[in-house]
């Protein structure tokens, strides 16, 4: 946990790269931090160790990403319980009151204020710099392939999860395909599509920043108990890497084509 106050607490990372590398990458959940002044938010410290404080594993690969492409990648530096990224402004679960069955103290109570104060400080720089960077990239010509770490956990409510990893996706089937079927070319794998979680979720990162702008994009979900240690992030970083490389380079994934949400009303 940070000992910085909250004026040096640093809502984001930022991993320069080159948009010629044709991808962004991105960790929505990256880090379990909180701001001093903001303590545990009234929890065990044990808590935040838990899915409902991050996701565990994804930093170490999406730095691995950036490092192998050299290309540009943002992670949040504070924990989802704080206030989640990957939510939009409006979104009930924005900020949880209570997460798999652990009541937040820190979030009961907070007033309109307090939550335009972590929408402004903390939610709206990320999303500013995922849209800069993407912004930054469409000017000089090369529309990044987005591609959003995610990890969950191997037993949820009882039920184990037989899904090594899932890809989730809204209507844009341009990476999401390729990524299921050349992880599902590994008979070891079990490979989830839209498992465990719908990639249909309206104002979500990937919807506003993605799906919005006709990027090609999706999340890949790694359960946390193979990359909740170095070696296995490592391990999932190359193997997406292998997948992943050659996709720069293939036009139908660098242009902008709008597909449309499976949100969008009817």
């Amino acid at each position: 946990m940070s000992a910085m106050p909250t004026e040096t607490f640093a809502p984001i990372e930022v991993i320069e790269g080159t948009v010629e590398s044709g991808f962004l990458f991105l960790a929505d959940h990256a880090s379990n931090a909180l701001p001093p002044e903001y303590g545990t938010l009234g929890l065990p410290a044990t808590e935040l160790q838990r899915h409902i404080g991050w996701d565990p594993g994804t930093a170490a690969i999406v730095r691995a990403l950036a490092a192998r492409f050299q290309a540009p990648a943002l992670l949040t530096c504070f924990s989802r319980l704080l206030i989640d990224p990957n939510r939009g402004e409006t979104d009930p679960t924005l900020i949880m009151r209570l997460s798999d069955g652990a009541v937040v103290p820190g979030n009961a109570r907070i007033d309109a204020a307090e939550r335009a104060r972590r929408i402004t400080r903390f939610y709206r720089p990320y999303h500013d710099a995922v849209a800069a960077a993407i912004d930054r990239a469409i000017e000089r010509g090369q529309p990044p392939i987005i591609l959003s770490m995610h990890s969950y956990t191997p037993v949820w409510r009882g039920y184990p999860r037989p899904w090594h990893c899932g890809i989730l996706w809204d209507n844009d089937p341009r990476l999401p395909q390729i990524l299921i079927a050349a992880l599902g070319r590994d008979p070891a794998l079990v490979v989830g599509d839209n498992e465990p979680y719908d990639g249909a979720l309206r104002d979500d990162t990937m919807f506003r920043h993605a799906t919005s702008r006709g990027l090609a994009h999706a999340i890949i979900e790694v359960r946390q108990d193979l990359i909740g240690h170095a070696d296995g992030a490592a391990e999932w970083a190359d193997r997406i890497a292998g997948i992943i490389a050659p996709l720069a380079a293939d036009p139908a994934l660098r242009a902008i084509r709008h597909h449309g949400s499976r949100t969008d009303p009817r």
